[in-house]
């Protein structure tokens, strides 16, 4: 079986590089992925982990605006897995975006190839193992998108980089917590946090006096927000998901669930270690863990308790959230200022108002949008989509607002138009924070507040200069407002990124429709797409 799927891989791939070269295209970066079992030891308890090339967490991927990314990837787990791509846009493709909405999943024993681009993107993102909830277990991993170098960056070349991926986690397998969950349960507190995969002290960040550095900070974690800091340093924000920010200065960084920042960090204090911490937000119990930025010509080591932060304090958090700003002036993946687009101005063509609860169902713990809570289908959406093949979901089985009824359980489907234009409030009532990813898209995060939104509340929106992103969070009994372009076709997933609640059914799909037939506005289906439920043999 291996045999004849590295025969394929490499056929394709002949047949990828001669094209390229026959019509000009963007380059093509190539990666060959073997996802295993492994014993990790990340919080100090032997656990069963999910290894890319042997790694926890995973390879790097490292890209430039417009590059075309062949990531093949063997299956070498004794059950179905799907990778997907937080951030990545996958314009006209959503045939790639990983998710079970889109993919059939990656049989044990076999491989699949994904044949992305990152057109019209740059920033910091990171990709994610999507079924079964394995993100518990690992196969994660930071996902990079460098400016081209013709395009102005607005600001100096740093000395270097450093990827953090950080987030709670939790000590037993995978499949214990699945367990949990499909019993009906929801999961307890996390048992730590890590940074890179390791707990207390287990990473260090070195650096040369004077000189400064690019951190690309990902929250990765299942269930909680967290705050960043790092000891006696300043951070200089500069993009959030692919937009370049106000440069403004910040102590410390809530990232909530799902959420990536670029941050600049010059080395200007004396030569000595210092802490870098990650600590949980809006918990009862505050977990903390540290790392430690070394100067590499360090005359003492880290000493002393790490620097505290916030914890409970919401509006602290809601205050920085406002203060996120979109850098006019500068550009973005294109040679255009960013303020170019004039997202204000346009006409709304459809509202969507999105509200979580946390019903019990048939007396088991479940998680709801606008009382539906989401249950995959037999076939994925989008090939059921592509067949017609009827009774798989129906457009509508979720209503655009919340209606005040009884939970019940579904395969949630939202139709709307291609180049229509979005107002999508995200509701929250509980009194958990909230984080909410979508698919294929970014948004303009317009306004967020405490309270019940009303369409008074449309009076408080920005409209002229808020970032661009595609994770955003709602605070507790708050709601938070994006205007969303539908500018790109196909089968999308809005998700709570909060792990637990996804995976009970905090989730949909935005079907994104255009009646002409034509590349122009969608690819066509992969000649490798795999197939399974109803689409078997079609």
């Amino acid at each position: 079986m291996r045999g004849i799927g590295l025969f394929w891989s490499f056929t394709f791939l002949f047949l990828v590089l001669s094209l390229s070269c026959i019509n000009g295209e963007d380059p093509y970066r190539f990666y060959t992925w073997n996802v295993t079992y492994g014993d990790i030891w990340p919080l100090g308890v032997k656990q069963q982990g999910i290894l890319i090339n042997g790694q926890f967490p995973g390879p790097q991927i490292e890209s430039v605006t417009n590059e075309n990314l062949i990531i093949n990837v063997f299956n070498s787990l004794d059950e179905p897995f799907l990778i997907s791509w937080n951030g990545i846009q996958q314009r006209r493709n959503s045939w790639q975006d990983g998710v079970y909405g889109t993919n059939c999943p990656i049989p044990p024993g076999r491989n699949f190839t994904y044949v992305l681009q990152v057109k019209d993107q740059i920033g910091s993102y990171f990709y994610f193992p999507s079924l079964a909830f394995h993100k518990a277990a690992g196969a994660f991993g930071g996902f990079k998108i460098q400016s081209r170098s013709i395009i102005p960056v607005p600001f100096a070349t740093p000395a270097g980089e450093f990827t953090v991926l950080a987030g709670d986690w939790y000590s037993k397998n995978h499949t214990d917590l699945r367990a949990i969950l499909d019993g009906g349960s929801d999961l307890p507190f996390p048992d730590g946090l890590l940074i890179n995969g390791r707990g207390l002290n287990g990473n260090t960040f070195t650096v040369e006096q004077g000189k400064t550095y690019r951190f690309r900070i990902s929250n990765v974690g299942l269930t909680t927000a967290i705050n960043f800091r790092i000891q006696g340093h300043k951070m200089l924000l500069v993009e959030v998901e692919g937009t370049h920010t106000l440069q403004n200065t910040y102590e410390s960084l809530d990232i909530h669930l799902g959420q990536s920042y670029s941050v600049l960090v010059t080395a200007d204090q004396p030569p000595q270690d210092y802490y870098i911490v990650v600590s949980t937000r809006f918990t009862s119990q505050i977990l903390t863990t540290t790392s430690t930025l070394h100067y590499s010509n360090a005359a003492a080591s880290v000493s002393g308790p790490p620097p505290g932060g916030p914890t409970i304090q919401t509006d602290w958090s809601l205050e920085q959230a406002r203060s996120l700003r979109r850098n006019l002036t500068a550009n973005g993946p294109r040679p255009n200022p960013q303020g170019s687009y004039h997202y204000g101005l346009i006409n709304v063509t459809h509202t969507i108002r999105l509200q979580s609860t946390a019903p019990i169902i048939n007396g088991k713990q479940r998680y709801a949008v606008n009382s539906a809570s989401f249950i995959p289908a037999d076939t994925p959406l989008k090939l059921a989509d592509y067949y017609k093949i009827s009774g798989v979901f129906s457009l509508g089985s979720i209503p655009d607002y919340p209606t005040g009824s009884g939970a019940y359980l579904q395969t949630s489907v939202i139709a709307a138009d291609f180049r229509g234009y979005a107002e999508v409030v995200f509701e929250n009532p509980e009194d958990t924070e909230q984080s909410w990813h979508v698919d294929g898209h970014n948004f303009f995060v317009v306004g967020m507040d405490g309270g019940e939104w009303t369409p008074a509340s449309r009076l408080t929106y920005n409209l002229r200069d808020t970032i661009s992103r595609c994770t955003v969070q709602v605070y507790p009994k708050s709601w938070t407002a994006v205007y969303m372009p539908l500018d790109n076709v196909g089968m999308w997933n809005i998700r709570s990124e909060n792990w637990v609640r996804q995976y009970l059914g905090q989730q949909l799909y935005l079907r994104v429709y255009s009646p002409v037939n034509s590349w122009r506005d969608e690819y066509p289906i992969p000649s490798n797409a795999l197939k399974c439920g109803r689409a078997v043999g079609l």
